[in-house]
This record gives structure tokens, C-alpha cells and sequence, in this order.
């Protein structure tokens, strides 16, 4: 089952409804039906427009999520920056970018675009209802109008808190155009990523003092979030530059189709690789890991063929593919290894355990 559904495409990106967008949507709705007034439409009578407005309200605040995200898409194009999708989760939208700009410069204006359309979106909604609704006796006493207020305040705070200098909130990424016009790439990162880590921190004891647990938990998040940004752009960095023909392991060993699971565990201990292609003759079938054995229970080994539990559709990699595009391959469809195919012949494998030994000498 997939984990989101695309409902529509705008500049032509695909966009997505996450699953848990589907469950957070009407948590947000009855939220917003409790809460009194100027947040909320408790009191409103009837109950069907009471509900029907914290729907309605919920919607435009998720749309404005997404106009946030547009934003960032629109900017990253403009650079030449491939925008594979964009889905809204549990606590917001997220940009797939294939990578993002390395130029200072552009990556402060595109992290710069999301926050701004927010803080945009706010101030014309408290504007239309400072100056238009609530001067209006008439205007003022009628709920629906409660949502431009509403509207207004969360963007602004959508805005603000984006902008904060800490990863993965768009100000981290400010930051790091500021510092990478002083220094290396990676340096920047490090730096803004401190500066991140040491911003959770704070926030972390503050809500620990004053008893509020969703500054720890939002802290948690700015940390884990500093340190996977960090991590990542070493990452990147590292592997610049490097093909997969220059680090792949030449010497390809395959099994048959016909084998035994039994037969294929003691193949695997004795050569000490944990996945390997399925040929019969020249001809790929699939691609068996140790992972697919884990699923057969012990007292059927003997029986099971390869064939049985093999994946067969099986994800190449050309041998003059980055290492790094690679390895985001990896992570994005969760795999241990690639094959590589130059035309239609296996010339090699890549394991991530490959990759990370790369990356550990070169950090060295």
C-alpha cells in the first residue's frame, strides 16, 4: 500500500497527501471547533457551522502549507534544481529536491521563499481583517471572517518559526548561504548545524523550566533534524566526484535460481557477502539478500528454491553513475546493494557497506 496519494500537479510537480495528513486533517478540525474565540469556533451555533468552519479552516491552513512549499519549488527550478514532489505530512509539506544549490546566494533566496510567502499570507490576512472586518459591526460578529484572523496568525508563526537558524527549518539553511560565503561548504554546515543544536538545547531546558513537554519535543526535532543535515552534506561532499566503477567490487558472484535456501545460507557464510544477482545462464532473474532469507522459517529451507524468495525486480546503477547519487538510491528505496549493468551486461556490484567504507577513509 502506498504511504501517500497524489492529487494533483502544479508547475508540473506532482502533488502528494501523506497518510498522515489524512489523520491529522480532521485532529486539526475538531481543534480548531473546541478552542474559543479569536482561535477557535466554540459557541458557534449550530453545530454544522461550527464543524463546517474548522474544516474549511483546517483546509486553507494546509493550502497555505503548500503555497509555502510552492514557493521553495518555484525558486529551486528557477536554479535548474529538479523538483520530484511535493507531500504534505503530519506536520507540514516537504519539497523532494533531486539536490540543492551549492551557490550561497541561491540557496538563501530559495530557503528564503517558503518563510516569506508565509509571513506574506499572514500579514494580508490580518490586514484585510484589521482594516476591513473588524471596524465592521456586522462584519465582526459573523464567524465566517474568523478564519482570515486565523489564517493570519498561524502563517505568521508559520513564517517566524521556519525562520529560525536551525535545521531542518529554512533559517538553518540561511545560515548556511551566510557562513558559506566565509568558508568551505561543509564548514558552513558544521557551524549552522552548531548553531542549531545549541538553539534546541536552550529551547529544550526552557520548556523543561517552565513545564511546557512540546519545547523538549520540538527541540528534539531541531536536533536530530541539525544532525542528519550535517551528516548528510559530509556525506555528499565526500563522495563528489567519485564513479561507481571506481569503488565497485569487479568480481560478481551469482547463484541459480534452483538452489536450496538451506544451500544458499552456508553459500553465503562461506563467501561473506549477504546479497547476491540470480543468474540462469547470462540471463539476470532477480536478486536474492539476506533479508529474503530471514522470511522463510527454518523446517522449509531445504525445500525453498532462490527462485522462491528472490526479488526480481532488481535496481541498476551504470557504472559512470555518481557514487553519491547511489547512495541516495539506497536510502530512498531502502536497499543494501545495486547492480551494475553497462549494456545489459553485470559489470560489478555496489554495497552500501562499500559506500560507507569510502566514506570513512576519505573523512580520515
Amino acid at each position: 500500500m502506498k504511504s501517500s496519494l497524489k492529487i494533483g500537479s502544479v508547475m508540473g510537480v506532482p502533488i502528494r497527501l501523506h497518510i498522515t495528513f489524512l489523520l491529522i486533517l480532521p485532529i486539526f478540525a475538531y481543534v480548531f471547533a473546541i478552542n474559543p474565540q479569536p482561535f477557535g469556533f466554540r459557541g458557534v451555533e449550530p453545530p454544522i457551522t461550527k464543524y463546517s468552519l474548522s474544516v474549511l479552516t483546517a483546509i486553507l491552513l494546509f493550502a497555505s502549507i503548500l503555497l509555502h512549499e510552492l514557493a521553495h519549488s518555484y525558486m529551486a527550478m528557477r536554479y535548474g534544481v529538479k523538483i520530484e514532489s511535493i507531500t504534505l505530512f503530519l506536520f507540514g509539506g516537504v519539497s523532494a529536491m533531486e539536490e540543492m544549490p551549492r551557490k550561497p546566494g541561491q540557496e538563501a533566496k530559495m530557503a528564503s521563499a517558503g518563510p516569506l510567502t508565509s509571513l506574506v499570507i499572514g500579514f494580508v490576512c490580518m490586514f484585510i481583517y484589521g482594516n476591513l472586518i473588524s471596524p465592521n459591526p456586522v462584519l465582526s460578529q459573523n464567524p465566517v471572517y474568523l478564519t482570515i484572523w486565523i489564517l493570519g496568525v498561524m502563517n505568521l508563526v508559520l513564517g517566524i518559526f521556519n525562520l529560525l537558524p536551525a535545521f531542518p527549518m529554512d533559517g538553518g539553511r540561511v545560515l548556511r548561504s551566510f557562513y558559506a560565503r566565509r568558508m568551505s561548504y561543509v564548514k558552513a554546515t558544521q557551524s549552522a548545524a552548531a548553531v542549531g543544536k545549541f538553539f534546541a538545547i536552550l529551547m529544550a531546558i526552557f520548556g523543561i523550566l517552565v513545564g511546557n513537554l512540546w519545547f523538549p519535543l520540538i527541540a528534539l526535532f531541531i536536533y536530530v533534524g541539525a544532525s542528519e543535515e550535517e551528516r548528510s552534506t559530509r556525506a555528499e561532499v565526500t563522495l563528489e566526484n567519485i564513479l561507481v566503477r571506481d569503488i565497485m567490487a569487479r568480481d560478481v558472484v551469482s547463484v541459480s535460481p534452483s538452489m536450496s535456501v538451506e544451500d544458499l545460507v552456508k553459500f553465503m557464510f562461506e563467501n561473506k557477502h549477504m546479497g547476491y544477482p540470480v543468474m540462469e545462464g547470462d540471463s539476470l532473474k532477480g536478486i536474492v539478500t539476506f533479508t529474503d532469507i530471514q522470511h522463510i522459517p527454518s523446517f522449509e529451507r531445504p525445500v525453498a528454491k532462490v527462485s522462491d524468495i528472490m526479488t526480481r525486480d532488481v535496481i541498476s546503477v551504470p557504472s559512470d553513475a555518481q557514487a553519491i547519487d547511489v547512495l541516495k538510491l539506497m536510502s530512498s528505496k531502502n536497499i543494501g546493494r545495486v547492480l551494475v549493468v553497462d549494456n545489459g551486461l553485470i559489470v560489478g556490484i555496489l554495497s552500501r557497506t562499500d559506500l560507507v567504507r569510502v566514506l570513512r577513509l576519505r573523512s580520515e
